[in-house]
C-alpha cells in the first residue's frame, strides 16, 4: 500500500519553520505538517493561525515551497474561552488561513475541559461546512479530554456528522494519556473507517511516567497491526512523523529519516 508520509516540525521546534521544512525534504519527505517553531530565542509558535496576516501565510507557504514541500497538514485550537458565536467566527478564520496555505488537513486537539465539550460540538459542528466549502478537512486527535478514548473519538465524529469531519489516528497518544491503561491496537477495526489521517508516534511508560520522545518502533506501539488495520478499514489518507527521538540535530535527522523508511516497508507490505 502506498500512502502519503508526511513529517510535522515537532521535531524541529528548536530551528524556525523554514529551517526546519529543509530538514524534512533533505530526510526524504515530500509533505510538511505545519506545528510550532521558533520565532525568537525565546518563543515558539505555529507560524499561520486564525490571526495571522496574508503576508504571514504567504510566508509560510513560500517557506514550504522552497524546501520542495507541500504544507499538507496544519495545526490549529479553538478558542473556547470566547462566546460561541465568536469562537465559530474564529475558527472560520483559521480555516481560511489554512486553505491560503495550501492546506488539506486541519488538525485539532479536542480539549481537555468537559464543561466545554458540548460547545466543542457545537462549533465544530457550525464550522465544518465552512471547511468543506473552503476544501479544507478537520481532523481531530487523542489528546485526553475529550479524546482520551476511541469511544470519545466515535462520539465527535458522529455528533459532528460532517463530511469536513474525521478522526486523526495517533497511537502513541492512546497509550499517553492513558498511561499504558489503554491500546491502540485494540479498537482498530471499529474506528478505522472514520479516521482521515494518521500519526506516527510511539511511546513508552517507565515508572509511570509515559514518554513519546522515542522514535517509532523502539516503544509499545505495535505498527504493523496499527496501519495494517486502518488500511484494511479503508483508510487511505496520510501518515504523518510527529515525534523521534534525540536530542542533537545529527541525532534527530537521523531518526527522521530512519522513520520514514520504517513505515514504508511496512506498508509495502499490506
Amino acid at each position: 500500500m502506498k500512502l502519503v508520509v508526511g513529517c510535522t516540525t515537532r521535531p524541529y521546534s528548536s530551528l524556525t519553520f523554514a529551517e526546519a521544512c529543509e530538514h524534512i525534504a533533505a530526510a526524504g519527505y515530500t509533505d510538511v505538517a505545519v506545528f510550532a517553531n521558533k520565532i525568537d530565542d525565546n518563543n515558539r509558535a505555529v507560524p499561520v493561525r486564525s490571526d495571522s496576516s496574508p503576508e504571514e501565510v504567504a510566508a509560510a507557504r513560500k517557506d514550504a515551497a522552497n524546501a520542495g514541500l507541500a504544507p499538507s497538514m496544519l495545526i490549529g485550537s479553538t478558542r473556547l474561552n470566547m462566546e460561541l458565536d465568536e469562537a465559530v467566527d474564529d475558527y472560520k478564520k483559521l480555516i481560511d488561513n489554512a486553505a491560503a496555505l495550501g492546506t488539506k488537513w486541519l488538525l485539532d486537539c479536542g480539549t481537555g475541559r468537559e464543561e466545554l465539550y458540548d460547545k466543542y460540538y457545537e462549533l465544530m459542528s457550525r464550522a465544518a461546512p465552512h471547511a468543506q466549502k473552503a476544501g479544507v478537512n478537520i481532523t481531530l486527535k487523542p489528546h485526553g479530554g475529550i479524546t482520551l478514548t476511541v469511544e470519545g473519538l466515535v462520539h465527535a465524529y458522529e455528533t459532528v456528522n460532517s463530511p469536513a469531519f474525521g478522526i486523526c489516528y495517533d497511537p502513541g497518544n492512546i497509550i499517553y494519556y492513558t498511561k499504558g491503561e489503554m491500546r491502540p491496537e485494540t479498537d482498530i477495526d471499529e474506528v478505522a473507517p472514520m479516521v482521515t489521517t494518521g500519526i506516527i508516534k510511539d511511546c513508552v511508560v517507565e515508572d509511570d511516567k509515559p514518554d513519546v520522545m522515542v522514535t517509532p518502533g523502539e516503544g509499545l506501539v505495535e505498527f504493523d497491526t496499527v496501519l495494517s488495520g486502518l488500511v484494511a478499514g479503508g483508510f487511505r489518507g496520510p501518515l504523518y512523523v510527529e515525534c523521534v527521538g534525540g536530542k542533537e540535530l545529527g541525532e534527530i535527522d537521523k531518526n527522521v529519516k530512519s522513520t520514514l523508511k520504517f513505515v514504508k516497508d511496512i506498508l509495502a507490505k499490506l
